[in-house]
């Protein structure tokens, strides 16, 4: 019986240092650039717990919160690097990998989060995340950033004459830049770590991000104009890097979709809860907020046309038509 024990014992000692063995543990960390009461970060925070839950405590990742990893920009190149495992970033971060992901940022391409989610979750959302593997990287869902609105510090934008000669913050992308150009303002790139200070410097005058980000940042102590453009939809997407996710079991790897996917629900209540509370307390704080009336939304979009024509040659001009006429069906 004796022998027996220790032959059992054996076993199982043997089994555990099997490569994908049940009980090893897993250890991953989560970039993430806004703070940790924003949308991103509580996405990000429900992500680690749901991920925790399902694997019983197997997977244990940390988040690394307000940019202290990097910016989007270098946490993606370090998921592809593999010495980062997670962020999650914008679409707009991944385009300079994958340029059909460009459609989602086309200016004014969205009016409502129905349309939104009918695009993102069917079956084109899924055939742009089915592009990031090749570049190393992979993609579980997609979150909510939300709508872009503008902000500056010299008078409310409720006409498209309103941009005209603005610094306007922008991010690298290309897409972005010709965006505000074609609206009439000056784009700046400038990374989110570095907004608040350069809006305070007065280094430049504005920028365009959700409502919701610009009170997590808060960005209202230094801008004094908030009108309610909608010009862009952001999109987040939470990524793993592929070369911690090839070392992974099918089974892990299903509870990480599974978690983003549980998550997203989550997320985007947040981002969209965020998004309506923040203008009230902007407002409240001093903000000046404006409303852009239907007419001069059209003026605007009339504008940026010329960024439709040329990207829409880029990303493809079926992906283009394929997008708006999924948009077109939610709309009836």
């Amino acid at each position: 019986m004796r022998i027996k024990f220790v032959e059992t014992l054996f076993v199982l000692a043997a089994a555990a240092l099997l490569p994908g063995a049940a009980s090893a543990q897993i250890t991953g960390k989560f970039a993430v650039t806004l703070p940790e009461k924003s949308h991103q970060g509580q996405g990000v925070a429900r992500f680690i717990e749901l991920v925790d839950k399902h694997s019983q405590g197997r997977i244990k990742i940390k988040g690394f919160y307000s940019g202290a990893l990097g910016n989007d920009v270098q946490v993606t190149s370090a998921l592809q690097g593999g010495t980062v495992e997670f962020t999650v970033p914008q679409t707009t971060t991944l385009t300079g990998m994958v340029k059909e992901m460009e459609i989602l940022d086309f200016p004014f391409l969205f009016e409502s989060e129905k349309e939104v989610d009918a695009v993102l979750d069917g079956p084109i959302g899924k055939r742009l995340l089915d592009m990031l593997p090749a570049k190393g990287l992979v993609g579980l869902a997609y979150w909510e950033n939300g709508f872009f609105n503008a902000t500056n510090s010299k008078h409310p934008i409720a006409r498209v004459e309103d941009f005209n000669g603005l610094k306007f913050r922008s991010i690298q992308a290309k897409i972005t830049q010709e965006t505000i150009r074609a609206l009439g303002a000056n784009p700046v790139p400038l990374a989110v770590p570095e907004l608040y200070t350069a809006l305070e410097t007065r280094t430049v005058d504005g920028q365009g991000t959700p409502t919701a980000v610009i009170a997590a940042l808060k960005l209202g102590e230094v801008q004094k104009y908030l009108s309610i453009t909608k010009h862009s939809y952001g999109a987040f997407v939470p990524l793993v890097s592929k070369k911690f996710w090839d070392k992974l079991s099918e089974a892990d790897r299903k509870i990480l979709v599974d978690s983003a996917v549980e998550a997203r629900s989550y997320q985007r209540q947040v981002a969209r809860e965020q998004a309506r509370s923040a203008q009230a307390a902007l407002a409240k704080a001093g903000m000046q907020v404006n409303e852009v009336t239907p007419a001069e939304t059209a003026r605007m979009r009339a504008k940026v046309k010329p960024v439709w024509d040329e990207f829409s040659k880029e990303v493809g001009m079926d992906l283009t038509r394929e997008v708006t006429g999924e948009v077109a069906k939610i709309r009836k």
